[in-house]
């Protein structure tokens, strides 16, 4: 648990690990989520920010190579100054905060002006990019020694403050951080102490993210191996025998989509959930919500439906959007799960059902077919004649299933749930997305293909004809068809994963 509010306030150095999100630690993330204030660098990932209070203050200090925005000083003051008036302030760093990114410095500002602070290690960028590059910093057949160092020093001094004699022939493995531009020297520093010209060395940008590029050398090769390939910081240096298991260990660089950029237009809830399968199969995931949910114009019919669901025999939910909002409105009505005793519940698809799930409802039935046309399918099979269905719906949810099933007998009542409008901050993500430039375009419903060309202008709906664009199902690719759009590919099965698939299949030939 994060402190109480203290008179002083409270200072946090959090570790944000070397760029995959997935790398920061729980309590990060908890002390993330408690966060009044957030200082933060250019080398952590600006998805962090997402986990902030939407009221906190968001101060940006970064720093690259010969430009440094905001001086030590100043950040120091600034950790200061917040926390006398009161603040959790949350110092987010790169990396872990005491390996090379002056966590000791801030700690000792802090420590002297008499602010309680809090270290949360993070995993540092050595030791993610040796993982995600496939090399064993340590083995026994090879090392047991190991040495961090940084390269970060003006050329002219070369660095000066190294034992190069100790460390080229003492030390198994070597991992230099900020080095890149002292990479000529050393490479030369190391082999003029007697370190092996043909010792293998790996130049690694931006680990464990999808742009992660790995360049391979000896001491002896390895500056004009970075050269030819156009290497730039940041980057981390590795030297040592075991950059040569790399050919057997490698494994990120394997992903499928690994480096491929991929706009994601879901709704802002749901966005992160297909971001991560993406990202599992080693995308960027670009996240532009271009919908939003919105409450019905009147809950009177609903509440009307909850009211009287002791007299329903079905109740249908066909998103996990769906199944949140009809409890969070059963809950506003008083009312709980024992309002569904005798209801059969049916799930579209596997995420409504889990939805269900964690609310403590195990779905009925769950159709194979995650579509409106699988849900009549196998109720008209199980009958349904004379039973009265309860459908809470999208304002704009076509009218299949009351259509379908009131002509088998049933009497189905659909009030509206929830709206789905554009989403306001569209245009500006639209913008930044298509700037960085794209690989692939998904949409998960006909209302993202929809709000998502009406957000672009004239030369953005240009760019985006150009790209694949991958549909969740057969409406979804009717509305692109519609609009005279090509499709790259289909999920076989309208789900989220089934998505997924259908981009990986396409990259992958």
């Amino acid at each position: 648990m994060i402190a109480e509010r203290t008179e002083t306030g409270m200072v946090y150095l959090v570790g944000a690990g070397p760029g995959d999100p997935g790398l920061i630690t729980a309590r990060g993330l908890d002390c993330l989520r408690c966060a009044e204030v957030v200082v933060y660098d250019y080398l952590a990932n600006p998805v962090f920010l997402d986990e902030v209070p939407a009221g906190a203050e968001r101060i940006y200090v970064g720093k690259t190579c010969g430009c440094h925005h905001t001086p030590q000083e100043r950040i120091n003051r600034l950790l200061v100054d917040r926390a006398r008036a009161g603040k959790r302030v949350v110092r987010l760093k790169g990396g872990d905060p005491f390996i090379f990114g002056r966590g000791g410095e801030e700690a000792q500002a802090l420590f002297e002006a008499g602010i309680p602070f809090e270290v949360v290690p993070g995993v540092t960028a050595g030791f993610a990019a040796a993982a995600y590059a496939g090399i064993p910093l340590t083995h026994r057949d090879h090392t047991t020694s190991l040495g961090l160092f940084t390269g970060h020093e003006k050329p002219e001094k070369k660095l000066s403050s190294l034992d190069w004699e100790k460390l080229a022939t003492g030390i198994g493995t070597l991992v230099f951080y900020m080095g890149m531009t002292n990479l000529p020297v050393i490479c030369e520093q190391m082999m003029r102490h007697g370190r092996s010209p043909q010792t293998p060395v790996a130049v690694i940008r931006w680990a464990t993210t999808p742009r992660q590029q790995v360049v391979e050398g000896t001491l002896e090769s390895i500056v004009d191996e970075v050269a030819r390939a156009g290497l730039r910081p940041p980057a981390v240096i590795i030297v040592g025998e075991v950059v040569g298991l790399r050919r057997q260990l490698r494994w990120f660089e394997d992903r499928p989509l690994l480096g491929r950029r991929i706009l994601v237009t879901r709704a802002a809830g749901g966005a992160g959930d297909f971001g991560r399968l993406l990202e599992q199969r080693g995308a960027e995931a670009v996240l532009c919500p271009v919908i939003a949910f919105a409450d019905p114009a009147d809950f009177a019919p609903l509440d009307a439906a909850i009211e009287a669901l002791a007299g329903y025999d079905d109740l249908v939910l066909t998103s996990a959007n769906a199944v949140a909002r009809f409890f969070d409105r059963l809950r506003r009505l008083g009312r709980d799960l024992r309002a569904l005793g005798g209801v059969r519940v049916v799930a579209v698809g596997p995420k409504t059902a889990k939805a269900l799930e964690e609310r403590g409802i195990l779905a009925d039935l769950v159709p194979a077919d995650s579509r409106a046309e699988g849900v009549v399918a196998e109720l008209l099979a199980a009958g349904v004649a004379g039973r009265r269905i309860l459908y809470p719906r999208a304002e704009l949810a076509r009218t299949v299933i009351p259509d379908e099933l009131g002509k088998a007998g049933a009497s189905v009542d659909a009030p509206v749930l929830y709206r789905t409008l554009p989403d306001a901050e569209g245009t500006a993500r639209l913008q930044q997305a298509l700037a960085g430039g794209l690989d692939a375009v998904t949409f998960t419903s006909s209302s993202t293909v929809v709000n998502l060309f009406e957000l672009a202008d004239d030369d953005q709906r240009r760019q985006l004809a150009t790209l694949p664009l991958f549909s969740i199902g057969p409406e979804t690719s009717r509305t692109l068809r519609r609009l005279g759009l090509p499709i790259a590919g289909e999920a076989k099965s309208s789900t989220l994963e089934g998505l997924a698939e259908a981009v990986t299949a396409y990259f992958s030939g």
